[in-house]
């Protein structure tokens, strides 16, 4: 059975963090790590009931201000330090546009449920998607199966017709587990690599 449909993932695919310099920074200004940083906004509790849409975005950064003892404006200059390393790679963003020529396209992203109004207003590229399946719209994060099903639906195809795209091995290992095509992210280059061979090799 031929693939019908690619789906990504955003952020450490479409949307890296190029530079760490600015996070390092904050963290030592801060005195805790880079990872302790990354874990007060994305992991951790509340960054998870943030990606499952049980608070909105405004709600995680006051928790998070709340962290770090942070007044307002210092919240303000920890959310643009935060960010300043990342980069939305607009390079893969015409390869995904390419695709509609020939197959569904499709966003898988465990986010905030404001991703969607960033995607379309601030990066500009919502057109590189037939549909976005955001977790904290739809109350699910990955790995859970109920979100890869619910990407199913959206894209009508099977779980065979279907190749997942991520960084994360557990999510990579979510999408295998109900019947996905997977390739893990681990550079651009790689990545095309696997899905034109993929996309080759089922498509002839």
């Amino acid at each position: 059975m031929s693939i019908k449909a690619v789906i990504w993932d955003m952020g450490g695919v479409i949307v890296r963090t190029e530079d760490h310099a600015s996070r390092d920074n904050l963290a030592a200004q801060l005195g805790v790590t880079r990872h302790h940083l990354e874990t007060s906004v994305f992991g951790g509790e509340i960054g998870h009931q943030a990606q499952r849409g049980e608070i909105d975005a405004p709600n995680l950064w006051e928790a998070v201000r709340q962290t770090y003892n942070l007044s307002k404006d210092g919240i303000k200059d920890f959310q643009k330090r935060f960010w300043a390393g990342d980069e939305v790679d607009y390079q893969l963003v015409e390869y995904i546009r390419s695709l509609r020529k020939n197959y569904i396209s499709a966003l898988l992203s465990n986010a905030w449920n404001d991703l969607r109004a960033v995607i379309t207003e601030r990066w500009n590229f919502a057109d590189a998607f037939d549909t976005m399946i955001i977790s904290g719209e739809e109350g699910v994060m990955k790995p859970a199966a109920r979100i890869y099903q619910i990407a199913l639906d959206r894209t009508q195809v099977a779980p065979s017709e279907a190749v997942f795209i991520d960084d994360f091995a557990h999510n990579i290992e979510g999408a295998k587990a109900v019947g996905m095509h997977v390739i893990q992210f681990i550079s651009v280059e790689q990545t095309l690599n696997d899905l034109k061979e993929l996309l080759n090799e089922k498509d002839h």
